[in-house]
């Protein structure tokens, strides 16, 4: 079986000032399967957009291959079994919720306004279908947004920020939904800074920084390496002393303990080690690491990595400002 979406090397290249070339998608890497939730990832202009943009057709990489559902991005076979949900979707907003419905049918040649009305209904705008779009809450547009990207009966869905400004009752109906996309074999490719959305849905992640992808994989295998917290009262001073060592923070006040292990290490060596010494144990509580962790700590590192080789090439070149242009456009390039 084909992969849903499949990119080797794709490089999207633009021309900077003074000729230079900028990497705005460099070599990325994606893999994802038929019928996963797999999210994309990246602060704001790393690459997300001009990436989907290309999966989509509607640019094209400078070079690097991409397939979308085992065809090339342009192939309208294809377009025929996606869809596509922007971040702001624009409306005609004199139009009511079925009318918009109607015309994104007619543009697939679907004459079944039973379609329409079944799609409003499963987004939860049975009662609000004929209402005009202008009065419409953010909440109700995303929905009808998914109405509208259903109506093809898609393969493939991609998903830009679907939840995001959204009140939290909105929130769970949005991810409801999606997880019902995935229940039903299709696939789902969301592009999102809301984290602890993406932790709930996705099955796989890949975050990008600067075009680059920095990490991939599924989320079970990403987030291990969480932490565990023992707290104990009564404990002696020279207790702390006794538990310190290797990756465990050790902290004491006034007869309070705290410590913080790696959940890799076993807790209760440290649990006998606090009853043996007189301390009563109050909590053992595991801290699994999050997907905010994650992205943090690769993005931080890698805009460190990029700054320790822009000072690098300053060091090595003139400090004249002619110099400095062109380190700079030369580490944006990848250089």
């Amino acid at each position: 079986m084909d992969l849903a979406i499949e990119t080797r090397d794709l490089t999207k290249t633009y021309k900077a000032k003074k000729g230079k070339a900028l990497n705005v998608v460099n070599q990325v890497n994606l893999q994802v399967e038929p019928g996963e939730i797999f999210g994309f990832l990246g602060p704001n202009g790393a690459g997300k957009t001009t990436t989907i943009k290309i999966l989509l057709g509607i640019i094209y990489q400078t070079s690097g291959q991409a397939r979308v559902l085992g065809k090339e991005p342009t192939d309208t076979d294809a377009h025929r079994l996606l869809s596509y949900l922007p971040e702001k979707p624009y409306y005609y907003e004199h139009m009511t919720g079925l009318e918009i419905m109607r015309f994104y049918a007619s543009l697939f040649g679907i004459k079944d306004d039973a379609q329409c009305r079944s799609l409003l209904e499963r987004v939860n705008l049975a009662n609000d279908m004929n209402r005009p779009l202008s009065e419409y809450s953010k909440g109700m547009q995303q929905r009808v947004g998914l109405a509208q990207s259903l109506i093809n009966d898609p393969k493939l869905l991609f998903l830009d920020e679907p939840t995001g400004g959204l009140d939290p009752i909105a929130h769970i109906e949005i991810r409801d939904l999606i997880l019902q996309f995935r229940d039903e074999g299709k696939t789902v490719f969301i592009s999102s800074h809301e984290l602890s959305d993406v932790e709930r849905i996705c099955d796989r992640v890949a975050i990008i920084n600067k075009g680059e992808v920095v990490q991939q994989g599924p989320l079970e295998t990403l987030l291990v390496g969480g932490r565990i917290e023992v707290t104990a009262n009564q404990c002696p001073d020279d207790l702390v002393e006794k538990l310190r060592g290797g990756e465990r923070i050790v902290s004491a006040h006034l007869g309070r303990l705290i410590v913080d292990i790696p959940d890799s290490e076993e807790p209760n060596a440290i649990v006998d080690a606090i009853r043996a010494a007189g301390g009563t144990i109050v909590s053992v509580i595991p801290r699994r690491k999050r997907l905010e962790d994650l992205f943090l700590e690769l993005v931080t590192q890698d805009d460190a990595a990029k700054g320790r080789q822009k000072r690098s090439m300053l060091e090595k070149s003139p400090p004249d400002q002619a110099s400095i242009v062109e380190a700079e456009a030369a580490v944006e390039e990848g250089a």
